[in-house]
């Protein structure tokens, strides 16, 4: 009776690597995690931090040519409702029927000013505002235009000094 098990075993092994991914054709992201939550503000670019998703495409069509200068990442700050930046996804080939890739993207993002009320400019450092707190939404897009879902970061606090 035993000695059946390993054709079953060998079966399903095979019959899982056939399978394609079942993925839609726009991508899919799901946010990870930042590397750290606090940033000190600045417009120098002097402190940073790395903000991780996971993403799928069934069609596999994502990332531009190198020669391309396409930007298909969008970062907006969500406090002003504005893109904070726009990055430039690796290109990945499509190869064979079953296009469906998966994997994960790490950006780093530059600090940012605080902003504050009444018409104080953005990185001063009044004493009365010493913290500000920014979250960012991402989206992607592959070269068919399909866009992602939208993700948000968790609240990143912005010490306000200089």
């Amino acid at each position: 009776m035993f000695r059946y098990i390993p054709y079953i075993f060998v079966l399903f092994i095979f019959h899982s690597c056939i399978n394609a991914p079942d993925y839609p054709d726009e991508p899919v992201i799901e946010y990870v995690g930042i590397s750290k939550t606090t940033l000190n503000q600045n417009s120098l670019n002097t402190d940073s931090l790395f903000v991780t998703f996971s993403f799928t495409d069934g069609d596999g069509d994502l990332g531009h040519n190198p020669e391309d200068t396409t930007r298909n990442i969008f970062i907006k700050d969500l406090r002003t409702g504005n893109f904070q930046d726009k990055f430039k996804s690796p290109y990945i080939p499509e190869e064979g029927i079953g296009n469906g890739i998966t994997g994960e993207i790490q950006l780093l993002l530059y600090t940012t000013c605080c902003i504050f009320p009444n018409n104080i400019p953005p990185c001063s450092a009044p004493q009365e505002f010493p913290l500000d707190t920014v979250t960012y939404e991402i989206t992607i897009m592959d070269r068919s235009g399909n866009l992602s879902n939208k993700i948000v970061t968790e609240p990143i606090i912005v010490r306000c000094i200089n």
